[in-house]
């Protein structure tokens, strides 16, 4: 198989890394792919859906993953399936489950889906009057796409006011903030559950949880994500079964039903209240840094799973009985702002850990730290600390001028 990666961070890194443990995986191509993504495969350059598809056709690319929401809500998905290419991920009217907050929370509520109490408006007014009937902290988020930064958690009524009139008036996140959801605050703990569709049927993967402030003990502004873990002890057998019952099926039955059958990875952000599985929002793809720390988690060949899964024959699939810890680091102003590019020199690389680079670039054939999320360090192990352990083994042997990285990865597993 010839396969095509679209994307360029650590995510679209992790799974071409783990491609490469494929025998039937002949040629892996990425799609601008990064610094670090031509010592996996080959990268093509071009900002153009249409071209890139026309290469996949010219050289028998046999499956093209999608990593980023924001080449699924632009189509690529529709454009790749017009020339009969078989492509993992759903179409652009599925993926507004991701790139409308508005439409996300108004199918949960229409499918009986359970999710915080909500509204979606265009009106200050409106948006403030539901803000009086909640309780002081409020959960402002923007309509469209913002990168994983459209969320705003108000402490008090006046700052949400305020979030939602930056957000009307298109201060804050432009046209992605025009229209407005409001929510009231659930006080539980985060889990990332992912399930692999076809449309019709899914299979779950290990539930994750992302870690995404930026300092340790969760202070600090939100990012990205620095870094993740996985299986979490968090997830009860009882609350996966829940979240499969009360949340997938009916999702997948929901979008065939909009004549949008849900394919490729859904990506469900989950609050846990009281051992009750809330919805908070979906993503169409795999989560970042999430993604990382589930690759070494899927046993067997992971190209016809997914190739499966495309074509709507995803059968059973087998996991390792393993942990995978994940820990980001980071350049030093993220995410504030950029920093200047910075060698990037490993000493080591430990048994039981390795790199997913994402935010890197290269000269001379030397890699070179140039974004903001730089690297991702995992280990592995038979548990949660043993992965711990080599994830911060691995980080000792890492340098660039600036790096930052958080020192509690998955201690919510551990306490």
């Amino acid at each position: 198989m010839n396969i095509l990666i679209i994307g360029s961070g650590g995510r679209e890194y992790a799974i071409g890394l783990r491609l490469k443990e494929d025998k039937n995986v002949t040629n892996i191509y990425f799609s601008p792919g990064n610094g670090a993504t031509q010592k996996i495969g080959k990268n093509i350059i071009t900002k153009d859906f249409n071209e890139l598809a026309k290469f996949a056709k010219d050289s028998n690319i046999s499956l093209t993953i999608v990593g980023p929401e924001n080449a699924l809500s632009a189509g690529v998905v529709d454009i790749f399936k017009e020339l009969g290419l078989n492509i993992f991920g759903p179409s652009k009217a599925a993926a507004r489950l991701e790139s409308s907050k508005a439409y996300m929370k108004e199918f949960l509520a229409k499918n009986s889906i359970r999710t915080a109490r909500f509204i979606n408006t265009n009106s200050q007014d409106e948006a403030d009057k539901f803000i009086e009937t909640l309780g002081q902290t409020v959960v402002v988020k923007a309509d469209g796409l913002c990168a994983g930064k459209g969320v705003i958690i108000a402490t008090n009524h006046e700052e949400a006011k305020e979030a939602v009139r930056d957000m009307l008036s298109g201060n804050s996140f432009g046209e992605a903030g025009k229209r407005v959801v409001v929510e009231e605050f659930l006080d539980g703990f985060e889990l990332s559950f992912f399930a692999i569709c076809d449309g019709d049927s899914f299979v779950s993967l290990p539930v994750a949880q992302d870690h995404k402030r930026l300092l340790d003990n969760d202070k600090g502004p939100n990012t990205g994500g620095m870094g993740a873990y996985a299986p979490s002890p968090l997830a009860s057998k009882e609350l996966i079964a829940r979240v499969e019952e009360e949340v997938v099926k009916p999702t997948l039955i929901g979008m065939k039903n909009e004549n949008a059958p849900f394919c490729g990875v859904l990506f469900v952000g989950l609050m846990v209240v009281n051992d009750t599985p809330y919805v908070l929002e979906f993503n169409v793809r795999f989560g970042d840094p999430e993604c990382e720390v589930l690759m070494p988690l899927i046993d067997g060949n992971l190209s016809q799973i997914l190739l499966d899964a495309a074509t709507g024959k995803l059968n059973q699939i087998k996991l390792r009985d393993e942990f995978a810890v994940g820990v980001v680091m980071s350049s030093k102003n993220y995410p504030y702002s950029s920093t200047p590019k910075a060698k990037i020199t490993v000493e080591n690389v430990p048994v039981g850990s390795y790199i997913d680079y994402a935010g890197v670039s290269s000269e001379n054939g030397e890699i070179y730290a140039d974004g903001g999320r730089v690297l991702v360090a995992v280990g592995k192990g038979k548990s949660i600390k043993e992965a711990q352990i080599k994830a911060y083994e691995l980080i000792e042997n890492i340098k660039f001028e600036g790096s930052h990285y958080r020192k509690d990865i998955a201690y919510q597993a551990l306490k």
